[in-house]
């Protein structure tokens, strides 16, 4: 009878213990934080597309979740008020051309005047070393002759003004081109559009955000090390970075080390570091490849050196 019991006894304590352990290796295979070196979440570099330049905005086409290329028109800011000035400046740079080619015209004429002066001039010039003409003859064709040199040096002083004028006028041309490239809204970068800060139809100023964008196709950890932790983390290093598949199990990928801080900080609420002791932490970037999407801003990570 006492052998019975033993036997039964015995039996059960075996069942148990299997049954214990095939549950500590299943715990073990899913997901035991311990494994982990360090903790943080997804980031992404996040860019704020801005308005540079002031009026109604007529068009604007984006949306959150789109995913658009770099340098794409999505947007307009009113041009009436750019297109009428840039037609002014036309207009004025027309005009300014206009007078240099009749100023030219006077220059050519004064040029050939002046030639016919001045043979008239070494003409009576030598007549007057050989005394064969009176003083009062040489002394009025020199002056005509200095008079038209200093008109000649008058008509190509204008012609400077109107050079000044004319670049200055071309200035400002490119400055009212400027201003409508400015008015045009372009996706800066290659990514999602993350927020949407303005629609159609509103009047926005220069630096008034629009809409917030950001590349998702490599997204950063940012994860918290102790330092006793440093010694094993390098920039460069390939890392192994876990995160949430479904409440049992994780995905695994690989990324690289871009950036270690070069000094500490107080651990952030957020974050549960292996050793909750220790109160300072240095922050980790990890660049990972994000081809599928399935990571997403904000998603806790994991990494394991």
């Amino acid at each position: 009878m006492n052998s019975e019991i033993f036997q039964s006894a015995q039996k059960h304590f075996n069942i148990f213990f299997m049954t214990g352990l095939a549950a500590f290796f299943l715990l073990s295979c899913n997901g035991d934080d311990s494994l982990s070196d360090a903790y943080g979440n997804f980031e992404a570099e996040e860019v704020v597309v801005s308005s540079r330049a002031n009026g109604t905005i007529v068009q604007l086409n984006v949306n959150e979740g789109d995913v658009l290329d770099e340098g794409v028109l999505v947007g307009l800011v009113d041009t009436v008020l750019p297109r009428f000035e840039m037609e002014q400046l036309f207009a004025s740079a027309k005009g300014v051309d206009a007078r240099i080619t009749q100023l030219q015209r006077s220059i050519d004429v004064q040029r050939e005047r002046l030639a016919v002066l001045k043979k008239e001039y070494n003409r009576v010039t030598n007549l007057h070393k050989q005394q064969a003409i009176p003083t009062q003859k040489y002394d009025e064709v020199a002056g005509q002759y200095n008079v038209a040199l200093r008109e000649m040096e008058q008509v190509k002083s204008q012609r400077l003004v109107l050079e000044s004028e004319k670049a200055m006028t071309q200035s400002r041309i490119d400055a009212a081109k400027e201003q409508l490239i400015r008015c045009r809204i372009n996706t800066p970068v290659a990514g999602t559009i993350l927020e949407k800060y303005a629609e159609q139809g509103e009047f926005t100023t220069a630096g008034k955000p629009l809409f917030k964008m950001a590349g998702l196709d490599e997204l950063t950890l940012r994860v918290y090390v102790s330092g006793s932790q440093l010694d094993n983390v390098t920039i460069g290093q390939e890392v192994t970075v876990k995160f949430d598949k479904d409440t049992e199990s994780e995905h695994q990928t690989r990324g690289v080390v871009s950036w270690i801080a070069s000094s500490a900080e107080f651990t952030p609420k957020i974050i549960q570091t292996k050793e909750e002791r220790v109160d300072l932490v240095y922050a980790v970037k990890v660049r990972v490849p994000n081809p599928d999407g399935k990571m997403k801003i904000g998603m806790p990570g994991e990494i394991i050196f």
